[in-house]
């Protein structure tokens, strides 16, 4: 890293100092002056960001939730099959590569901020290159599906039967690279809108071409897995027709031969996203795991991939919020504005917290209507209504965690994070529900207890080290990058 050299480069020149924090500060007071003015405008600029992110992660999401009300009338097995494949192995591939894909958000938001729009595209390319290859790595899990479904537990019967569901949706965990990262790269920019188009017209697609081969075709399990894919790769193509033909002048040139350089640096800091967010995402899948090896298991599994799918659905919201404060920090940080960061992180936890606190009341008030959007057997409703309080206390607490994680994405803290997510969930979290749910004979519920204060330690830590963050560090530290940035190239 050269940080000296000639002084009168235009991209070296150090960071403007006190005049350009007064005409910020300026800014800030005609926006409104008091707390009340700021937090308003904050809001909007939040809310342009998260309210698209939000639907659109509603909106993809809600293709598997699609599919699997689809499976659920076919049959309690092809439910359990397309859900324990869906919630866990598509959930294992999607939170790794999510959250490498997330270190888009720590770099474009920063180069947006920083004006350098040239390098986005750069970013983009090189994210395709090294989400691929790990793709390519996961598909293991893809193949022998039904021997690892055996090892861990599952019956015979939906292990053969998940197996096979798998290997058809082997198309749609090979689009998340470029589905994941397209969406990060225009997210950056403030291009949400087109997120949104696109997902909104995936989503109805979807729900006809879902009808029209599962129920006019009776296509079957497979036939269901295939529409999937299909929507899926409808996605991909929409976005990538919006960023190559137009949509993107200054950020998007083309392909580059840069794409491939500086890999071994952005490979470190996807893996650090990836294992970041994976930790997070496969942590309360541990329930579906368990769940073979639990009396009535077929009940138990279809019961708890509700649960899991509802509380998935639901941490759309948070995970836009999370979206929205990656980019808010990241633009800001670029941008040289530490108070701005840091005001824009408090607005996204209180705006999450009141979202979460709506869900709680939902999930406590009518879980039995939202059980019934999924199955039809009433074993499976009344134990979807028996987990509901841990349900909608699960929902309460991880309001606050995505945009505390949005923190680190923007500042590039991915790997302190990835330390005490690994910690506070498999260190405390899962002992803890291992002892109440075996040892203590608490059964399903103590082990969802147990995991839950994993979830309440990770929360604490995470307020603890945002709390003591040095936002002016964090300035110097993006304006290193930037000028280390500016001599490579």
């Amino acid at each position: 890293m050269v940080l000296g050299g000639d002084n009168h480069h235009p991209l070296l020149i150090s960071p403007p100092a006190s005049p350009t924090e007064d005409e910020r500060h300026c800014r800030q007071e005609s926006d409104g002056g008091d707390l009340i003015g700021r937090t308003w405008s904050e809001s909007k600029k939040i809310w342009h960001i998260a309210g698209p992110a939000i639907f659109t992660r509603i909106a993809m999401f809600s293709l598997t939730v699609i599919t699997q009300s689809f499976a659920g009338h076919l049959g309690d097995l092809d439910l359990a099959a397309i859900s324990i494949v869906t919630t866990v192995l598509i959930g294992i591939t999607i939170g790794f590569l999510l959250g490498m894909a997330s270190a888009l958000e720590t770099l474009c938001g920063q180069a947006y901020g920083a004006a350098q729009y040239r390098m986005l595209g750069i970013y983009l390319q090189r994210s395709w290159v090294v989400l691929f290859i790990c793709s390519i790595l996961l598909l293991p899990l893809f193949v022998f599906a039904t021997p690892i479904l055996k090892l861990i537990g599952q019956s015979a019967a939906v292990a053969e039967l998940s197996g096979t569901v798998a290997l058809w949706l082997i198309p749609m965990h090979l689009s998340f690279t470029f589905q994941l990262t397209l969406t990060r790269f225009l997210q950056c920019q403030l291009k949400t809108a087109v997120i949104a188009w696109v997902s909104g017209g995936a989503l109805a697609l979807h729900v006809f071409v879902s009808w029209f081969f599962v129920y006019k075709l009776r296509v079957g399990i497979v036939g269901t897995a295939l529409t999937l894919d299909f929507s899926w790769w409808v996605s991909v193509l929409g976005l990538f027709g919006y960023v190559a033909f137009g949509g993107c002048p200054h950020s998007w040139t083309g392909f580059s031969k840069e794409a491939f350089v500086g890999l071994w640096e952005f490979f470190k800091l996807s893996v650090a996203s990836g294992v970041m967010l994976s930790l997070e995402n496969f942590y309360f899948r541990v329930l579906i795991i368990v769940s073979g090896n639990l009396k009535n298991a077929e009940v138990a599994l279809d019961a708890l991939s509700i649960c899991i799918t509802i509380y998935a659905w639901e941490s759309m919201i948070p995970l836009g919020f999370f979206a929205a404060t990656g980019v808010r920090v990241a633009n800001e940080l670029g941008a040289g504005n530490a108070e701005g960061a840091k005001f824009a992180t408090i607005v996204c936890v209180f705006t999450s917290l009141l979202v979460g606190l709506l869900f709680w009341v939902l999930i406590i008030a009518i879980p039995n209507k939202l059980a019934m959007i999924f199955s039809s057997s009433s074993s499976v409703i009344t134990m979807v209504s028996e987990l509901s309080v841990l349900l909608s206390f699960t929902i309460l607490l991880n309001c606050i965690q995505p945009v505390l994680s949005g923190v680190a994405v923007g500042s590039g803290w991915q790997a302190l994070v990835a330390f005490i997510n690994l910690g506070s969930y498999y260190i405390v979290g899962v002992p803890l529900g291992f002892i109440l749910g075996w040892l203590l004979n608490f059964g399903i519920e103590g082990i969802w207890a147990g995991m839950i204060g994993g979830t309440v330690v990770q929360t604490f830590i995470l307020a603890f080290v945002t709390i003591r963050c040095k936002w002016e560090k964090e300035v110097q530290k993006a304006h290193i990058h930037w000028t280390s940035q500016a001599v490579t190239n």
